[in-house]
């Protein structure tokens, strides 16, 4: 890693170590005053594959092989080939995804139609906190970032561009413009080596943190020639309030199950304000992923319960003026591209300045009114543990409940948890203190449930060491920043990444020999 590598991922402790030790709030900067005012920049204008992308299927880890080929033969008009949120980050799982990728761009799955045809794939390597741990440069890990940009830019990279189909990639967890900056140099730097024109590469910044929420412009800024938009979403951005305010009595986020939602103040403005940005420079601005599974039978109750309550939250993102957003079920696809095409005109809504929109501070640091409930509490406890016995296993997401969790889910899930632990916070039904006693008893309870549907010995084992793990994780004193970071560096993830390599050697070698 660069010296100004380190710099910019040192600059994020040092603004948190900041805003905790004057107490001070976030705010739009004083010193890019004169990047926000200046009406006359513009980011470069998107190629063609990427100016209409209404709906793309989101939550895609490549390294699943069969329903990345379904997702190139869908009608969806784009694809987030999930290297990080979705992904669980075990070696195998990398060079699977990447392969697959490889064998994607060069048409090399019989029935997928040609890259130039299907979905375009928007690439999103794994975050800065990330690091890939079997790959050293100059006596350190590799930033796994740079592992995953690196690989695909140079197998895949040439091509794309070829076939104007890219290389197009979503950035994850960006806190500052000097990270955009950052990228940015690497970016340029990338291009010049494999010989490819400046500003081919274009890249959506997901704003996932509170602090990137007052520098949407100054993102835009320093990517302007490889800005493909800015996408937002709900529950990395939610959970980066307690990541940074957590200690903080005033920053409580209620229940995520009953108070939360892209209708809250906080929210609402976050949204607002990320469209007025993005179009008032001409740049695309994307919407987050509807997490919901349709159930089977179109004429069933449940079915049409579903598909109105995605329907209504996504009406709400494109009547906010959003140029697109991703869906996990294949099923929603054509439902969700049908409500854009009854709510909006042309490829995109660029033409939606949002003029009506004045968003401060206060409405983007506004917390919602709310308590916590005992029903939200087992519910975080659930998808915690689900989520790490998923990691356990080798696998980036899983089924909950009847939608889809990913880091994402589980993020907010655990932060809520230790941060309701930690301001000692009563529930709504019974008053009872939110202490580390009643989370462990409620956790061996959740246990109860969720181990009657192991189907082995072996599972259920799995099952209890991911609820020790969470324990862990929501008992301690201090708030580790991010529970993907904190797994990647744990032992018992670790062994478990050897032992599901070995497992699906096997696999594979069977499936060969078959």
């Amino acid at each position: 890693m660069t010296r100004r590598q380190l710099q910019v991922l040192r600059l994020r402790v040092s603004r948190k170590t900041h805003l905790d030790l004057s107490g001070e709030l976030p705010s739009f900067l004083k010193s890019t005053t004169h990047i926000r005012r200046d009406p006359a920049w513009r980011v470069l204008p998107v190629p063609p594959r990427l100016q209409r992308r209404h709906v793309d299927i989101g939550d895609l880890a490549p390294c699943d092989t069969q329903r990345f080929i379904k997702a190139l033969l869908s009608p969806a008009q784009g694809i987030q080939v999930d290297f990080d949120d979705g992904n669980c980050p075990t070696y195998h799982n990398q060079i699977r995804g990447l392969h697959n990728v490889l064998k994607a761009v060069h048409n090399q799955f019989p029935d997928a139609p040609h890259i130039s045809q299907a979905p375009v794939l928007m690439l999103r390597p794994r975050a800065w906190n990330m690091v890939e741990h079997n790959m050293m440069v100059e006596g350190r890990e590799l930033p796994a970032p740079l592992f995953d940009f690196g690989l695909l830019m140079f197998h895949c990279g040439s091509t794309l561009f070829e076939n104007n189909s890219g290389p197009f990639f979503y950035l994850s967890k960006v806190e500052s413009f000097m990270e955009a900056r950052l990228w940015n140099k690497i970016f340029v730097w990338t291009q010049q080596k494999l010989g490819l024109p400046l500003g081919c590469i274009k890249a959506t910044v997901l704003i996932e943190n509170v602090l990137a929420a007052f520098e949407m412009e100054e993102i835009l800024y320093e990517l302007r020639d490889h800005s493909a938009g800015l996408n937002c979403g709900i529950w990395d951005y939610s959970a980066s309030f307690v990541n940074k305010f957590g200690h903080r009595q005033a920053f409580l986020l209620p229940d995520r199950s009953k108070y939360v939602n892209m209708e809250k103040r906080f929210l609402r403005s976050y949204m607002d304000l990320l469209v007025q940005t993005c179009h008032r420079r001409g740049a695309l601005a994307t919407g987050g992923m509807a997490a919901p599974l349709l159930p089977p039978g179109a004429l069933s109750d449940s079915h049409s319960r579903v598909l109105a309550a995605v329907t209504r939250l996504k009406l709400l993102e494109i009547k906010a003026g959003v140029d697109g957003f991703m869906v996990y079920d294949l099923g929603l696809i054509e439902p969700m591209q049908k409500l854009f095409k009854l709510h909006t005109e042309g490829d995109n809504q660029l033409h939606q300045f949002r003029n009506d929109v004045t968003v401060t501070p206060d409405d983007l640091l506004s917390m919602p009114a709310g308590g916590v409930t005992l029903n939200g509490l087992k519910y975080n406890i659930a998808v915690g543990v689900l989520f790490i016995n998923a990691w356990l296993a080798g696998n980036g997401h899983f089924f909950y409940r009847g939608q889809v969790e990913d880091s994402a889910t589980a993020e907010i899930s655990r932060s809520q948890v230790w941060q309701w632990i930690r301001h000692q916070t009563r529930l709504e039904d019974d008053s009872r203190v939110v202490s580390r006693r009643l989370v462990t008893d409620l956790t061996n309870k959740v246990m109860m449930e969720l181990s009657a549907r192991c189907p082995s010995a072996s599972a259920k084992q799995k099952l209890n060491t991911a609820a020790d793990m969470f324990l862990e994780v929501v008992l301690k004193r201090d708030f580790p920043e991010f529970i993907t970071t904190y797994l990647n560096q744990d032992h018992t993830f670790l062994c478990s990444q050897s032992c599901g390599q070995v497992e699906a050697l096997d696999e594979d070698t069977h499936r060969s020999k078959l």
